[in-house]
């Protein structure tokens, strides 16, 4: 129950996927800088750190994220590609 109150209570101010992308994006992580993924969910609430690492599969799925195995970690990467599409998640705001 604790779980769930809290994930609405994050949700409220902004979404998974917007945060993770917002992190990403804000500390240059495009094409080949990229970091581990131990770094991309540091700072958020501990409790929701599994939702953090699924929501964060999703986006290597849909191809906003690269991801590569880099000093034995998965590392990863916004997609330059994407860099559009990107900017445009980040930048709606929540309904």
């Amino acid at each position: 129950m604790g779980k769930l109150f809290k994930l609405a209570q994050f949700r409220k101010y902004m979404s998974v996927r917007k945060a993770i992308l917002k992190k990403l994006f804000k500390h240059r992580f495009v094409g080949g800088r990229h970091t581990e993924l131990r770094n991309v969910v540091k700072g958020f609430p501990p409790n929701l750190i599994k939702d953090f690492k699924e929501e964060i599969r999703n986006l290597i799925r849909e191809g906003f994220l690269t991801s590569k195995k880099s000093t034995g970690e998965i590392h990863i990467s916004l997609n330059p590609r994407m860099l559009n599409e990107i900017r445009k998640e980040i930048s709606e705001e929540l309904n």
